[in-house]
Parts: C-alpha cells; sequence; structure tokens
C-alpha cells in the first residue's frame, strides 16, 4: 500500500489555483530523508551527498537540499548554472559529465566545482582550456559485469562513462605532473537497485583502487565517490532500501581496507538523485475521458511529456484514484495520455477502482526523472512544479509553460502579418 502524502480534499483545493497536470513535492519528507542520509554516514567526518541536479533541476529543491548540507551534482552548463544561482560554490558542486563540450569545462573550473573526468582523454582537453586543478577526480569503469551473488545487477562493460584501470593509472600520473595534489575516484556500476550491499560491495571495489592507485603512485587521495544506484519500491510490494544500514556498511569496508593503510582521512560523497527525491514527489492529473474499445482506456489531461519514464523504460509507477484508496480495485485499465504515441501509457492492465470522469489520479514517486524528462512533442507544454511546504502551504517552484514559452525561440517574421 502506498499513501499519498495530500488527501483528495487537499489537492482539489490546490488544483483551484494550479490546474492539472502538477507535480507536487513534499518539503517535510525531503528534509526528513536528507537528513537520515547524513546521519547514515555521520561516521565520515568529509561526507557530503552530492544532490544528481539531472533528477529534479528545480531550484526551490535544490535550495532546501542546500540548507540540508548537500552539495550538487551538474553534468551541463545549465546546470552548473543553477547550481551557481541557487548559491553553490566550489567544493559544494561536482561536475561530472561525458562527451563534455569546452564551455561546460570552463564554466565548471571558473566556479571552483570539482572536476570529475570521465575519460583519459578529457584530461589533455582540459589542458588547453585551463590549468589542472589541485583536488581532481576521475570516473572509473572496472568493466564486465557487476552482479551480487548470482544476480546480475548491470553490465558496466557496456556502458559509455569511466576509465580502465590502467587508464586511472596514467591518467593520476599525468595530473600529479600537472599540479593536482588531491584526487578523488568515482564510479557508477548500477541503477535504481534495491539490495543494501550494493554500497558496500562497490565501496570495497573502489577503497582497493585507491590503496593500489595510493601505493604506486604516491598520491593523496582525498574522497571517494560512490555516485547513486540506490533505489527506491516503486512498486508497493518492494522493500524499500534501508540508508542506515547501507552506510554502516560501507562503514565497516573503510574499516577493514582503508584505515589500515593510514587512509582514514578518505572523505566519502554520494550522488543520488532517485534515493533524495523519488518518493517525495508525485503527478497529480485528471481523467478526462474514458475509452471502451478492445480494451478500457482512461485518458488523462496528462502525457508521457509530463512523465516520460512509463513510455521511455516501461517503468511502473503506482496510481491512487484520490478519495478511492479504500475501494475495492476491480476494473481494469490501461491509463494514457494524449500524445500521437502509442506507448504514452501511464500503466498498462492496471488494476484500480473504477474511475470516473473528474477523478484526480496521484502518480506515486515522480521525485526524480520525472518533470525533468519532460519535453514538448506535439506541442504539449511543461506542467507546474509545487512544493507542498512543511506548514501545509502551497509554493509554486515552476509555473506551468504557455504557448508563448513554445513559441520564443521561433522566428515568425512575415509569417503572421496582420
Amino acid at each position: 500500500m502506498k499513501t499519498p502524502f495530500v488527501s483528495l480534499e487537499q489537492a482539489k483545493k490546490i488544483i483551484e489555483q494550479y490546474p492539472t497536470p502538477f507535480h507536487l513535492y513534499d518539503e517535510k519528507g525531503i528534509r526528513e530523508n536528507a537528513r537520515k542520509v547524513n546521519r547514515a554516514f555521520s561516521w565520515n567526518k568529509g561526507f557530503k551527498e552530492f544532490f544528481a541536479v539531472k533528477a529534479t533541476p528545480t531550484p526551490g529543491i535544490l535550495q532546501i537540499l542546500k540548507e540540508e548540507g548537500c552539495g550538487a551534482d551538474c553534468s551541463s552548463f545549465t546546470e552548473l548554472q543553477i547550481a551557481q544561482a541557487v548559491g553553490f560554490s566550489c567544493e559544494e558542486i561536482m561536475f561530472s559529465s561525458n562527451m563534455t563540450p569546452a564551455e561546460d569545462f570552463v564554466l565548471a573550473n571558473d566556479l571552483g566545482a570539482i572536476i570529475n573526468f570521465d575519460d583519459f582523454t578529457h584530461i589533455a582537453y582540459f589542458e588547453k582550456l585551463a590549468k589542472i586543478p589541485e583536488t581532481v577526480c576521475c570516473r572509473y569503469n572496472p568493466g564486465g559485469l557487476f552482479q551480487v551473488s548470482n544476480d546480475i545487477m548491470d553490465n558496466p562493460g557496456d556502458a559509455k562513462y569511466g576509465m580502465t584501470k590502467e587508464q586511472m593509472k596514467e591518467g593520476f600520473r599525468i595530473l600529479k605532473e600537472k599540479g593536482a595534489k588531491h584526487f578523488g575516484i568515482h564510479s557508477f556500476l548500477a541503477s535504481s537497485t534495491s539490495s543494501n550491499t550494493y554500497y558496500p560491495m562497490l565501496a570495497k571495489i573502489l577503497f582497493e583502487l585507491a590503496v593500489e592507485l595510493k601505493k604506486e603512485l604516491d598520491i593523496h587521495i582525498a574522497f571517494i565517490n560512490l555516485s547513486g544506484g540506490v533505489g527506491v519500491p516503486y512498486r508497493p510490494e518492494e522493500t524499500a532500501c534501508d540508508i542506515m544500514a547501507i552506510g554502516e556498511g560501507v562503514r565497516q569496508v573503510y574499516e577493514e581496507i582503508l584505515e589500515p593503510e593510514g587512509m582514514g582521512d578518505v572523505a566519502i560523497y554520494t550522488e543520488m538523485g532517485r534515493f533524495m527525491l523519488a518518493p517525495y514527489g508525485s503527478m497529480l492529473a485528471t481523467a478526462i475521458h474514458e475509452k471502451h474499445i478492445y480494451k478500457e482506456y482512461i485518458g488523462l489531461d496528462a502525457c508521457a511529456a509530463n512523465l516520460m519514464r512509463p513510455a521511455m523504460y516501461g517503468a511502473y509507477h503506482h496510481m491512487t484514484v484520490l478519495g478511492k484508496e479504500e475501494q475495492a480495485c476491480d476494473h481494469t485499465y490501461d491509463v494514457v495520455g494524449g500524445l500521437c504515441e502509442n506507448n504514452d501509457k501511464f500503466a498498462i492492465d492496471r488494476q484500480l477502482p473504477e474511475i470516473k470522469i473528474g477523478d484526480i489520479i496521484y502518480i506515486h514517486d515522480t521525485g526524480a526523472h520525472g518533470h525533468s524528462m519532460g519535453y514538448n512533442y506535439n506541442g504539449k507544454l511543461r506542467s507546474a512544479e509545487l512544493l507542498l511546504k512543511e506548514d501545509g502551504e502551497i509554493a509554486l517552484l515552476r509555473r506551468a509553460e504557455t504557448p508563448e514559452d513554445y513559441f520564443a525561440t521561433f522566428d515568425f517574421t512575415g509569417l503572421f502579418k496582420k
């Protein structure tokens, strides 16, 4: 059972001012979760969560996370600009990108962000643009398969990210020659994991690599970034990851591998997006059509342009028909949007209570990779983002797009003469 963080009565009041569809975030949940993450890794003096801005690049949300002690992990020029506008500075920004344009590197360097090199060739590319910083990071890809017991979690060898071990060694050697003094290691091996052992297993790989690099190159490993990958229970029957157990698992590996090598000063960084935000965001939409052909369809005033994950990945997002939480889920629907694409479906053969036109559908766990993946196909306009504040008030974080926004980048000169 998943419980919405707003009731039907609350939703109706919000809709009076902000029509559906819109994404709604829960400030209380966000803050409590950020504090729990910090507690889970409080054993490490240098710990910092660098929130993956790509998951929810919304200044109002980033401000909350900044107030809770988080940094920002950016992957593009505009994400860097957002982080700068919110007030993140220097060591509070990690720049993790790939196939990086020159102007992105220049801005990251100007902001004093920690540069996380994704590829060996990026070192020489960057040096043509700016001086190598004293603190640098490189992204590691061990190749092969990554698995827990007999379960394959992901296939790093097929991923475009990161360097081989030999490239890491040569990259750090060159960076040291160019003036780097403090080094970081970053890696991302699996996405949306449900196991509490993922971070500790990844930590073991990176800690052992750190010891090897320190001994072979005589360098100072300042931090190790475990990146993201900690998942959330999108389905009601799934078990949530226990971040306290995860933090304890990493601590044990830290004490086993790093401390005996005199590396007890290594800071642990994380770069979570999904775990930090997904459960604390929802999308609210209204049922505006029903269709009875070979299947039963419910059409919403939202579409895949507002929430892409189900159409793109076949991802599951739980749904609650507000006000009908206690009714039997005895109707089978495809819940769809209005795009001219047959994959524009939020749910397929989903068991739900009977839905009437005008019912409000609450789509769970859209706080990360929800609004941020929106687009304008079919001329659809991106929806508003709202915040349910701790005091119960509603704040507008981002207004809904208008046709004027959609047309703003066009040149209509001579086309619409009266």
